[in-house]
């Protein structure tokens, strides 16, 4: 297995929403916002090479949408993921599988692409992973978080024929991190499912390199989400991810797992330690360095 950071470029959040209930006094000295209080935040994707399968986990926004829509959003940076993908020595149809962790829109906006009209899946040759639970969740989605469920995006995933559902069973109603499932094409990913964000995130959790290396997706979106009470305004059910965040950072912290950030805008890996304040980081690194 050999693992590829793949960059899509950056967008803005409002600070506020991203940090939850924690004061702008204290998240803005974590990533400062500009005058309009929006924070710069990572589109960043994981290409996995396994044999004779290249996947591609989540596929960041895309360009498909219209001014408006990226007028709210302010997607910049000089990273594409076509781009990113050649600069790794692959092109779009190289991908075998599109594993989506979820369907909100910065996660999956790029696996459909507009073309001449038509709305089709970027990677022609892949097959696209989701699962029942959240697929059943975000296309019919309620009031609060319809507006981050995009039917461009996902409805043309099922309509190509593409899409396959993984059996990964659901998180644990209390709130606790599931049981890690095993999936049939790559030796050493697993999945673990996280409820509070949205219905059945998936996290992929892979070994490499003889360390454990967790795709931390949204439920730790940045390093600057490791406090516990650091929980998104966005997250459906805020207790439940706080309750799956400490019991994710002890496990981690007992396995000495690597996380991997998708949004964080600065740092891609961190290792973690324990201090006087909780679980906290003990090194930033990139992929690369493993």
């Amino acid at each position: 297995m050999i693992l590829h950071t793949i960059d899509t470029g950056y967008f803005k959040l409002d600070g506020g929403a991203m940090f939850g209930v924690v004061p702008k006094s204290i998240w803005n000295k974590l990533n400062p916002a500009d005058a309009n209080n929006l924070c710069t935040w990572a589109l960043r994707c994981l290409l996995i090479e396994d044999g004779n399968r290249l996947i591609l986990v989540d596929t960041g926004i895309g360009n498909k949408q219209d001014d408006k829509f990226f007028s709210h959003y302010y997607l910049h940076g000089e990273h594409l993921l076509n781009d990113s993908l050649q600069a790794k020595g692959f092109s779009s149809n190289d991908i075998t599988d599109v594993f989506l962790t979820h369907l909100h829109f910065d996660h999956c906006g790029g696996a459909i692409i507009r073309q001449e009209g038509k709305l089709l899946p970027a990677f022609p040759n892949a097959v696209y992973w989701s699962n029942s639970s959240h697929w059943e969740w975000a296309t019919n989605p309620n009031e609060r978080e319809k507006a981050s469920f995009l039917k461009e995006n996902i409805l043309p995933i099922q309509e190509s024929g593409r899409l396959q559902m993984l059996q990964v069973g659901g998180g644990d109603k209390g709130g606790a991190v599931s049981r890690l499932t095993e999936i049939p094409f790559a030796e050493g990913f697993s999945i673990r499912v996280v409820n509070g964000h949205t219905n059945s995130m998936m996290l992929p959790q892979l070994i490499y390199n003889g360390k454990t290396i967790v795709f931390m997706a949204d439920l730790l979106p940045s390093a600057a989400h490791l406090p516990i009470p650091y929980v998104m305004a966005y997250d459906m059910f805020p207790l439940t991810s706080l309750s799956e965040k400490k019991v994710f950072l002890e496990e981690a912290l007992a396995g000495d797992y690597v996380l991997f950030f998708e949004h964080d805008p600065i740092h891609e890996c961190c290792s973690l330690q324990k201090t006087e304040k909780g679980i906290r980081v003990k090194e930033f690194f990139k992929l690369k360095d493993l």
